[in-house]
């Protein structure tokens, strides 16, 4: 089984379920912008734009670095490599879950191993 810290998987996913800021990593994935830019395509507030922002820091899926008052921001992601790696897991264990139901439905070979029966001893027989 794959040994996952739920915490950071958890703020992960969070942070990928909202389309704002899932559009706002695919922007980041082209390269480097500041705050301005990245809320620029966004009809809602900056201030909107920058609680996206605080929950994609906190997921770890970008960097914020400083300079005077613009916040330069870079997507990090290695966080979205753990959940790729999370979600192989478990497409791989359903999809040999899925395999073995589909062989026992249509009639072939069983590929999970058969339960071992112990061997019967023949009954003594009084005379």
């Amino acid at each position: 089984m794959v040994d996952y810290s739920s915490a950071p998987l958890d703020r992960v996913f969070q942070a990928l379920s909202d389309p704002t800021r899932r559009a706002i990593l695919t922007r980041l994935s082209r390269g480097g912008a500041t705050v301005g830019e990245v809320a620029a395509p966004f009809t809602t507030s900056l201030n909107a734009v920058s609680k996206h922002l605080m929950v994609l820091e906190r997921a770890g899926l970008l960097r914020r670095r400083v300079e005077g008052r613009e916040h330069h921001l870079v997507l990090d992601p290695e966080p979205l490599q753990d959940a790729a790696k999370w979600i192989a897991y478990y497409r791989e264990f359903w999809e040999r879950r899925l395999d073995a139901l589909d062989t026992l439905l249509t009639g072939g070979p069983h590929p999970l191993p058969k339960p071992r029966v112990p061997h019967a001893r023949p009954r003594k027989t009084r005379r």
